[in-house]
């Protein structure tokens, strides 16, 4: 039988784009002369970038601010955006299963591609602008089986589709954070993800 597919978050997950999102905050800083507390962000990385936005615009403001960062982010992340230790290997290790991989991202599409051809990575699947409980859904859609994350958002949604989830510790979460949240494992980095990933095919399904 074919496994069923793995689904993968991007940011500091599979990419480093912690850079690359605190320069562009910084840059729609200067442009719009509103101030953007930067260390606040980077503990929120994850979110949808309009619902970062909202709490430093007024609701009108948010599409335009949008607009300007994704300008400055796409010229940064098309340039500068490195896969984290082991993402290459993890994608490998799900197709040589004989499965395929699916990022599941909060990132706008437009942004998504160039820093996939950054990095060089090549899922089989990208589902953009999800967050959260949407997350579960598209897992859900798609039949998976396992979800890798960061965050704890991503942890609750691999666990709301009942899947195993693996949380990763690259982000700006602790491994506690991401276990309380509903981790059914942690790892360091994802170059511990292909020896997880064939002890879990290899377990029986309860």
């Amino acid at each position: 039988m074919t496994p069923r597919p793995v689904g993968f978050d991007l940011d500091m997950t599979l990419i480093d784009s912690r850079p690359q999102i605190l320069e562009a905050f910084r840059a729609l800083s200067v442009e719009s002369g509103t101030a953007i507390d930067l260390a606040v962000v980077d503990t929120r990385l994850g979110l949808k970038l309009e619902d970062e936005l909202a709490n430093w615009f007024s609701p009108g403001a948010v599409p335009d601010a949008a607009s300007v960062f994704r300008r400055h982010y796409i010229a940064l992340a098309a340039h500068s955006t490195a896969a984290l230790l082991g993402a290459h290997d993890a994608l490998a290790a799900v197709h040589a299963a004989g499965s395929k991989s699916a990022i599941i991202t909060a990132k706008h599409e437009v942004s998504v591609q160039p820093c996939l051809s950054a990095a060089g990575l090549n899922p089989d699947m990208v589902f953009c602008f999800v967050h959260g409980p949407e997350k579960a859904d598209v897992l859900r859609s798609i039949g998976a089986s396992v979800y890798v994350g960061d965050t704890p958002a991503d942890m609750s949604a691999g666990r709301a589709a009942d899947l195993f989830t693996i949380g990763v510790t690259t982000g700006s979460f602790t491994r506690t954070e991401l276990e309380e949240a509903g981790a059914s494992v942690t790892i360091a980095t994802l170059e511990a993800f292909p020896v997880m990933y064939e002890t879990f095919l290899k377990t029986p399904a309860p």
